[in-house]
Order: structure tokens, then C-alpha cells, then sequence
């Protein structure tokens, strides 16, 4: 029997990865491998999700995403309360503690659904964001990008869908050009990965940015990597 690996620590705030793209493009499955691959190698993490990481975020996420009509005005103010709530109860205290964060939605979420989707100007909605986050923007955005009739399939086969998930083409289409609009203009922060490749493909994409992100001096990165590798050839038996 052999010794448990130490842990792989970080001496400084952790990095904050968020995961974006319109509905059933797979950033849950990915977000979800992704923590499951930290956890493989002892490195600290925290999952979340927008909306819906804090208390006050579910009964947000219940009225946004299950509730009646919500006036698109409402909406944005809605989804920037629950950021703000998010960032200062869960994302900095858990960065403070040197963790990784994970969180499926972010900013960038708002300024594309509410900013362009809804028509409500994406440079508002930025700003908006932006004073309730105090400014916090993520340190990598995986976003998932796949033509909006591939998502619509998948968002199918789950069964019923949400508010948003109901939106028709032309909603979905505005979506989608926004996000890669963000990417263009922010290609430091976004890392833009096909979204119509198996798990396993866009997992390794996923997993070198990772990698980027986290220290070689604490044996952070090696350990990651040795995780990655290892669920990859887990998947590859398993195909």
C-alpha cells in the first residue's frame, strides 16, 4: 500500500474559473469532471453556480428560472443582486482561502442574456455587474460555444425546460454571437472550445488552461496534470 500523495498547496488567492455558454452546450458535465480532477489531486476547490451559490441566490434562482414573467429590467437587477450576494458570502472568502472556484455562470452570463438577448445593452448590464462584483473578474473563462440547434437537442432530451431554455432561435442565436463577441474582445481572459466534441476532447482543452493557471513551485500543476491524465485513460477503458 502506498502513501497518500500530499496535498498540492497554494500560497496565494486562489483563481476564479467560470464556465459559460448557452443552455446544453455541457458546462455542467465539465465543470462537475473539473472538480472532480482537483479533488483527485488534493487541491483545494470550491463549486458554485449562478444563479442559486448562496441562500438568497435560490429563492432568486426559483423566481428567475420557475416563476411567472419577470419584466427584463427585473430580471437584470435580479441576477446582479444575486451576484453581488454570491461574490461577497462564497467567490472572495473561498478565493481568500487560497481555493480554487468554480462557478457555472458568471458576469458574462448577464451581459449576454440580459444585455444582448434582451436588447437591454450589454454595456449596461456590464457596468451593472461590475459594481455589484466590486469589479471581481475571472481569472479564465471556459466558454463552451456550439451552434444553437446541437444545444437545443441536448436541452431537449432533459425533458422540461426552464424559462430561458424556452426561448426561441432568434433569442438563442443573439446569445450566442454575444459570448463570442466577449471572447474576441477579451482573448486573455477566454478560452473558446467546441462544444460538439465528446466530453473527453473538451476536457483535455479544459484541463491545459487549468493547468496554466495553477502554481509549479507548490506542485499544484504536476499534481493536476497526473489527475487529468489518469481519468482521461479512465474514460478512454470505460469508451
Amino acid at each position: 500500500m502506498t502513501d497518500a500523495p500530499a496535498p498540492a498547496t497554494q500560497n496565494r488567492p486562489g483563481p476564479l474559473i467560470s464556465f459559460e455558454g448557452g443552455d446544453g452546450v455541457g458546462k455542467t458535465t465539465q465543470i462537475q469532471r473539473l472538480a472532480t480532477v482537483l479533488a483527485a489531486a488534493r487541491i483545494d476547490y470550491r463549486l458554485t453556480r449562478e444563479p442559486g451559490g448562496t441562500e438568497l441566490g435560490a429563492q432568486i434562482r426559483r423566481l428567475l428560472l420557475h416563476g411567472g414573467a419577470v419584466d427584463p429590467r427585473a430580471e437584470a437587477l435580479l441576477y446582479a443582486a444575486d451576484r453581488a450576494q454570491h461574490v461577497a458570502e462564497v467567490i472572495r472568502p473561498a478565493m481568500a482561502r487560497g481555493q480554487v472556484v468554480l462557478t457555472d455562470r458568471y458576469l458574462d452570463s448577464s451581459i449576454a442574456y440580459q444585455g444582448a438577448a434582451r436588447s437591454l445593452g450589454a454595456a449596461e448590464i456590464r457596468s451593472l455587474s461590475e459594481w455589484a462584483t466590486d469589479s471581481l473578474l475571472p481569472d479564465l473563462t471556459i466558454l463552451l460555444d456550439a451552434d444553437p440547434s446541437v444545444a437545443d437537442l441536448r436541452t431537449g432530451a432533459r425533458g422540461a425546460k426552464d424559462r430561458l431554455e424556452s426561448e426561441g432561435a432568434v433569442f438563442r442565436a443573439a446569445l450566442r454571437e454575444q459570448f463570442l463577441a466577449l471572447a474576441a474582445a477579451e482573448p486573455e481572459r477566454f478560452a473558446v472550445l467546441d462544444a460538439r466534441r465528446t466530453i473527453e476532447e473538451v476536457a483535455e482543452d479544459v484541463d491545459q488552461r487549468v493547468a496554466d493557471l495553477l502554481p509549479e513551485a507548490s506542485g499544484a500543476r504536476a499534481a493536476f496534470l497526473r489527475a487529468a491524465a489518469r481519468m482521461g485513460r479512465t474514460a478512454q477503458g470505460a469508451s
